[in-house]
């Protein structure tokens, strides 16, 4: 592995010409592919498997027509104080309205409040139903003006109109928070090289890498129906790991300057030794994302296998841009130390004035991981402690999907919802629809009635519509409105019942009820990302290990980096618990309404967090096993480890994390919990659990930390992470090609 990178980086540095050439038409050719792509539709939420996808579809083939995917919108109207809607002012107003709204061009169909009985009980509250043929991401501008137009005009007559549903569903923006966070990267990169063209070169590898991935996927967002939260989770996760990557190979060639060799051998060796940790730390990110597929939820399967594609575009970039743009900057890519000389300061590993020479002052790292060796089990007992403090607000986690009702109380669907509940109950904002199959029963009808009868008679339940049969007679629609909330427990608890009486009625009747609907279809999800998590934990995890173990060539320190890592991301889920379920912190997070946490977001979390705890594994650990192959006492290479790599690690880490911040500003909930959720991970596993319970463990473990069984160590390929062959050609005088001829010989 070391010895073909060392070829690939020399190579791309002799023709950096050639390959910054191939990376610039790859980015001109995506970003065609992008502008010339036709605008991408609504992302298909399928669940397959769960009972709510079963009646989804069965709706589509039994109810054609009905466009079952089609934009919605509710307009709520609300009567002045002293008024009520029935008034012949206000009605006026509002039939108004709704003839202009069954104007649009893709409208399907709209309920006039006073005719399908929309009106609240104490006639303060009205709301009109409009279905439109479309998605709601695929509605025109001019349709959606035209809905807001119709609102405003009603709000000018003196009414309050608001309006909930997706047909005003907008892509979601990140906001300034995202260039503040590559701005705090980039200044990051300048205090750790000391050279703006050195600090430059990470940042530009990221931006083309990002650039290539993004475009890329807006070329294919409308043939592969991928959503628009699929883009920017690519360019959160290719953005930190495009920046990281390439600075751990241009911080190990400044480094290889320093020894005193010429530049295209310091490119060369760069990326053989610092390119191998980013080839492995690049595949178990791919690892953990693709894995998501085991979930079978396809949009997230999609989301995995796109920032996967963007993370491999900044291993290759980082592998062969770096060593081209190092070519091109020539002289002003300084080695490490050389800034400090030059400027008449001096390194703090250089000898001070006074100082004897020979003897540099230890660097911080250094120092640290001396004192973590000296106490390592004072080290691993307090940040065990810590960690489990931190993850235990993830007992009370609760999982569900966002709806209006987290929306920020400025927006309009929020205000709507808030109405609907006010003149309907905190139910009527997630109806549940029960769907009921009477194919293979001898009396449709009657089947229909039974349904309808026995869910009235569950508790927790405030109207059930008259079923609604299709054409054929076999099949027919229930709307069910709970007491509760859509994301409380005891809709939750409603659903379970009625798919319960489903099944005595089925024994009874042959007649199959089924329930969905956005609730119904939200506690579905929840419970399929719960039993998945335990097989997909095992498969990355496992898969992972395995990779770890050749690069390692060790069993106990893979086992530590994956235990470490569980630490880690229990202790990040607490803390999303703690801000955006309990509250904590909510007002500088941005967060206006607290709730349950996305149900996706703990395996979610697992994936990416898994993927990128590794990436400081191995940057740090490759480090400190490079000292113990070249003959250091086990404490002493820990020491080394942390004298060359800790003070990278600790930029990478922070880069990263300003990055994930940086997507705490998006208007999508679930964007700015996922940027949360990742940037605290980072902080846990990066300073907490590699920067001092590994280093403690390690120095507790001794030499016993790097065995290996003889006979697994005969069966697993040398990968040779440390670069001991380029090693060994050095020592003989030889280029690592000749001496390959060598050894033939």
């Amino acid at each position: 592995m070391a010895t073909f990178l060392y070829k690939l980086g020399r190579l791309a540095f002799r023709r950096r010409h050639f390959v910054a050439l191939i990376w610039v038409a790859l980015l001109t050719l995506a970003g065609v592919g992008a502008a010339s792509a036709p605008p991408a539709g609504n992302s298909s939420f399928s669940i397959p498997g769960t009972e709510a996808q079963k009646a989804f579809d069965l709706l589509e083939q039994r109810f054609p027509g009905a466009s079952a995917d089609g934009a919605t919108a509710r307009v709520v109207f609300k009567a002045p104080s002293g008024e009520k809607m029935t008034d012949a002012g206000n009605k006026a107003t509002v039939e108004k309205t709704v003839d202009e709204l069954a104007d649009g061009s893709e409208v399907a169909s709209v309920a006039d409040p006073y005719t399908g009985n929309a009106v609240s009980k104490d006639g303060t509250i009205a709301y009109a139903s409009v279905k439109y043929d479309v998605s709601g991401m695929e509605l025109e501008e001019s349709t959606k003006d035209a809905l807001e137009d119709a609102a405003q005009q009603a709000r000018d007559s003196g009414l309050t109109v608001e309006i909930g549903g997706d047909a005003l569903q907008a892509v979601p923006e990140t906001g300034a928070t995202e260039v503040i966070g590559i701005a705090v990267a980039a200044v990051v990169l300048v205090i750790t090289f000391g050279s703006l063209v050195a600090a430059g070169l990470p940042l530009l590898t990221a931006l083309i890498g990002v650039g290539i991935g993004v475009s890329s996927i807006t070329a294919l967002a409308s043939a592969l129906e991928l959503g628009s939260t699929t883009s920017i989770l690519a360019m959160m996760i290719g953005l930190a790991v495009g920046i990281d990557y390439a600075l751990f190979i241009v911080s190990r060639y400044r480094a290889e300057l320093a020894e005193g060799r010429e530049r295209e051998e310091a490119a060369g060796r760069a990326v053989g030794t610092a390119g191998s940790a980013v080839v492995f730390a690049g595949l178990t990110v791919v690892i953990a994302l693709v894995g998501l597929a085991v979930v079978n939820i396809p949009m997230l399967t999609k989301m995995g296998i796109a920032a996967a594609g963007t993370v491999a575009i900044a291993v290759l970039i980082a592998l062969t841009m770096i060593p081209a743009l190092l070519g091109y900057a020539g002289r002003r890519v300084k080695p490490a130390g050389a800034k400090g000389k030059r400027l008449g300061r001096f390194r703090k590993d250089d000898p001070k004035p006074d100082q004897p020479a020979g003897q540099p002052k230890a660097n911080l790292g250094t120092r640290w991981a001396s004192f973590v060796v000296r106490q390592p089990l004072a080290v691993l007992l307090l940040g065990v402690i810590g960690l489990g403090a931190a993850a235990v607000p993830a007992a009370s986690l609760e999982l569900g999907l966002p709806d209006d009702g987290s929306q920020p109380t400025s927006t309009t669907q929020r205000r709507a919802y808030d109405l609907l509940s006010e003149g309907f109950g905190p139910g009527f904002n997630g109806p549940l629809m029960v769907v009921v199959d009477a194919k293979g029963s001898d009396a449709p009808k009657d089947a229909f009635d039974d349904v309808a009868g026995e869910i009235k008679g569950l508790d927790g339940v405030v109207a059930v519509t008259p079923p609604a049969p299709n054409k054929g007679g076999d099949t027919a629609t229930i709307t069910v409105v709970p007491d509760s909330k859509p994301s409380s427990v005891q809709t939750e608890d409603l659903v379970h019942a009625i798919r319960d009486a489903g099944g005595d009625i089925e024994a009874k009747t042959g007649a199959e009820t089924l329930v969905t609907g956005s609730t119904a279809m939200n506690i579905d999800v929840s419970e399929k990302l719960n039993d998945a998590l335990v097989p997909y934990l095992v498969l990355v995890v496992g898969l992972a290990f395995l990779l770890l173990i050749v690069v390692f060539r060790s069993i106990l320190v893979p086992l530590k980096a994956a235990l470490g890592f569980l630490l880690s991301v229990m202790a990040a889920l607490g803390a999303v618990v703690a801000v955006f379920q309990w509250g904590w912190l909510s007002g500088l997070m941005g967060v206006e309404e607290t709730g349950p946490v996305m149900s996706m977001m703990p395996i979610f979390m697992v994936g990416v967090v898994f993927g990128l705890a590794m990436d400081y594994e191995v940057f740090l650990v490759t480090r400190m096993r490079e000292a113990y192959v070249h003959g250091e006492k086990p404490n002493q290479a820990v020491v080394t480890g942390f004298k060359h790599g800790a003070r990278v690690v600790t930029a990478a880490a922070v880069i990263m994390m300003a990055v994930f911040a940086g997507f705490i500003g998006s208007s999508e909930s679930m964007v700015k919990m996922i940027g949360f959720g990742l940037a605290i991970a980072v902080f846990f596993d990066a300073f907490v659990v590699r920067m001092a319970i590994v280093p403690a463990v390690l120095a507790l473990l001794g030499k016993k930390a790097w065995w290996l069984p003889k006979w697994l160590d005969r069966a697993l390929p040398n990968v040779d992470v440390e670069g001991e062959g380029l090693r060994t050609a050095a020592e003989r005088g030889t280029g690592p090609d000749e001496d390959r001829e060598l050894v033939r010989t």
